[in-house]
């Protein structure tokens, strides 16, 4: 069973620059709340395949995971995936997909997050941090917001 939860947000800038900054990880450290460091394991623009790992400060300690890049869609979809396993999560897998609809004058971004392969303790943990991970996302996406609408 998977723990599911989805945030949206509005853009006041062209799908092109949207897409261009979630997948900016060198711009990350401007707006990406606790961010400690990115450490690419691949080189040149993100690309399926591509992966990092990601180190951030949350509740007073260090924790890092190891992303994947899965699904792209040119200025329409990104697909991300974080292996529990291999991170100080050490359980589970967070799958993030981005979805990029273009307006007029704006961009919506909403994002489906999904927490698979708990089982026991760790599940019904990941069930009372669902809000926590939700909160975390929409901070930053407020933060990419204001970032990239400067």
């Amino acid at each position: 069973m998977s723990i599911r939860f989805e945030v949206k947000r509005t853009f006041h800038v062209s799908q092109e620059k949207a897409y261009k900054g979630l997948l900016d990880l060198e711009a990350a450290k401007h707006w990406m709340q606790g961010l400690v460091k990115i450490e690419r394991l691949d080189d040149g623009p993100l690309h399926i395949g591509s992966e990092w790992k990601e180190t951030r400060k949350m509740f007073g300690k260090e924790a890092t995971e190891h992303f994947e890049v899965v699904g792209l869609e040119d200025q329409e979809k990104i697909v991300l995936r974080c292996d529990g396993t291999k991170g100080t999560t050490g359980k589970g897998e967070f799958v993030f997909t981005y979805i990029l609809a273009p307006s007029a004058d704006h961009t919506t971004i909403t994002l489906y997050g999904e927490i698979n392969g708990l089982t026991g303790l760790a599940k019904w943990f990941g069930k009372m941090m669902a809000g926590t991970f939700k909160s975390a996302c929409a901070k930053d996406l407020d933060s990419l917001k204001s970032y990239l609408e400067k």
